[in-house]
């Protein structure tokens, strides 16, 4: 049996033993962390709340989340060097359900339209903290108002706003497109509080409603003046852009998050950015993959996000823009919504699309100036023929194909697609634009003024009426504006 030299203390040996065990354990501690990522790890949560059936939040929302764009831009050098990042998403039909969210700290950004989004900047200020809300961005935009309507049910004999005189109108209330109902009658001269009923309505009780033709009509937001026609069951009779007053649609993120983290804001955006360019490339291709996304179909997607198309996709906060949130905000306080102002100047913050913008390559100050549309850029598939007026033509989508085919004419349009009947093809869609307003608009929904072979489209009956007794000629339905027509004889000599 081996003896402890003399020279050693006996406790010693034990403290020896003790410290090498606790060196080991705590070794063993370490390379557990380590493997497991917890030491020295920070973890970031990113929580961006979306609208997946409001497609203006289309380059911000499902393409982002979808693409995993936003991962590609986390930084992840500098102080984000050993950052693990929780990306949360979560998709709401409406702004006023977001705002409860990122009020309450459950979300970090949002995308929401100008009027819910100073409601929710107002319920910011109330609430009496430092924390605010920041309107950073544009998403999409309708300089004219275009993208909210007002719907009839698709038997309804309305045609116009004008003969809903003391008919039931619903509406989602406190929503952009409440405000355009508002504006619209008052444009009429009537009372919204005498003249007609107007009823709280969301768009998933509304469409039930229309079909069983509980309400006479009724008004919403973006896809829904497009989409309950595209599905059948309701008529569009007006459309934002007769009010003239612009709508957008934006990001918005809490101050505190902004504050320490800008870098993870500017990444955001930028992946924004990167979805805006992909879609513009390809708008048949992504409209496809954004339809089994977010189960809008694809050619709503494609009527307001293709060339030529009812919004304009826009990253910038051009002045008409922070026009139409400041409207919000005053038209908000009328409406009793609120009961104090809000300071736009504080709300709207351009510092971090600027810097996106900057590090994508992009020029901001000259983007903010430019109001073109994605262009109809080709040639007739027909005769190769340049497209000079937008909005004299027509598109075809067919089906199995992947591109849409563009003609110069409303009636090169129809004798192309009854060409394509007598090959046995169909067309999955056929675009035409408003003649007046250059507004994309389904060929089988709307009005023509027909003067023999010539053909001009318009939603409003009432505006076909106008132009055909100006131009000559007559009012006629999508069924006898595909007839072929015969050319106007030219006028005899007089004697």
């Amino acid at each position: 049996m081996k003896t402890i030299p003399n020279n050693i203390p006996r406790n010693k040996g034990k403290l020896l033993s003790g410290k090498r065990k606790i060196r080991g354990a705590l070794a063993m501690l370490l390379s557990a962390l380590s493997v497991q990522g917890v030491w020295a790890a920070e973890t970031i949560r990113v929580a961006i709340g979306t609208q997946d059936t409001t497609i203006n939040c289309a380059a911000g929302g499902p393409l982002v989340r979808e693409l995993k764009l936003l991962e590609k831009y986390l930084p992840h050098d500098g102080k984000y060097r050993d950052v693990v990042y929780d990306i949360q998403w979560e998709s709401q039909p409406t702004g006023g359900q977001l705002n409860s969210k990122i009020l309450n700290n459950q979300l970090d950004i949002v995308q929401m339209a100008d009027f819910p989004s100073v409601i929710g900047a107002i319920a910011f200020d109330k609430a009496g903290t430092s924390v605010r809300s920041l309107y950073i961005a544009t998403l999409s935009g309708g300089i004219s108002g275009a993208g909210n309507a007002i719907l009839v049910p698709t038997g309804s004999p309305v045609q116009s706003l004008s003969e809903l005189k003391g008919k039931t109108i619903s509406v989602p209330f406190v929503s952009t497109a409440h405000a355009m109902l508002l504006r619209a009658i008052q444009d009429l001269g009537w009372d919204p509080n005498k003249d007609v009923t107007i009823i709280n309505q969301t768009p998933e009780v509304a469409g039930s409603a229309l079909k069983a033709g509980q309400i006479d009509a009724h008004a919403n937001f973006v896809p829904f003046g497009e989409l309950f026609p595209f599905r059948g069951f309701a008529r569009k009779i007006y459309d934002g852009s007769s009010t003239k007053v612009t709508t957008t649609h934006g990001i918005q993120t809490r101050s505190d998050f902004a504050e320490k983290h800008p870098e993870i804001v500017v990444a955001y955006l930028k992946a924004t950015l990167e979805a805006d360019r992909l879609y513009r490339e390809d708008p048949e291709g992504y409209s496809e993959k954004l339809a089994k996304w977010t189960g809008i179909e694809p050619e709503v997607y494609y009527a307001f996000h293709g060339p030529q198309g009812i919004q304009s996709r826009d990253y910038t906060l051009k002045p008409e823009f922070v026009a139409a949130i400041k409207q919000a905000a005053e038209t908000a306080k009328v409406l009793k919504k609120v009961d104090q102002d809000l300071d736009i100047s504080k709300f709207v913050d351009d510092r971090f699309i600027r810097q996106a913008a900057k590090e994508f390559g992009y020029d901001y100050d000259a983007r903010l100036k430019d109001y073109s549309p994605l262009p109809l850029a080709g040639k007739d598939f027909a005769s190769g023929e340049k497209i000079t007026d937008p909005k004299a033509a027509g598109q075809i989508w067919v089906t199995g194909e992947s591109k849409v085919r563009l003609y110069k004419s409303v009636r090169g349009t129809f004798d192309a697609l009854a060409q394509l009947e007598k090959e046995g093809k169909t067309a999955r869609v056929t675009f035409v634009h408003d003649r007046e307003t250059g507004l994309k608009l389904f060929a089988d929904k709307v009005w023509y003024a027909r003067s023999g072979r010539n053909l001009a489209a318009f939603l409003e009956k009432p505006k076909a009426e106008a132009w055909a007794k100006e131009h000559g000629g007559e009012v006629v339905a999508y069924s006898d504006a595909r007839k072929p027509g015969t050319e106007p004889r030219p006028a005899k000599a007089s004697r």
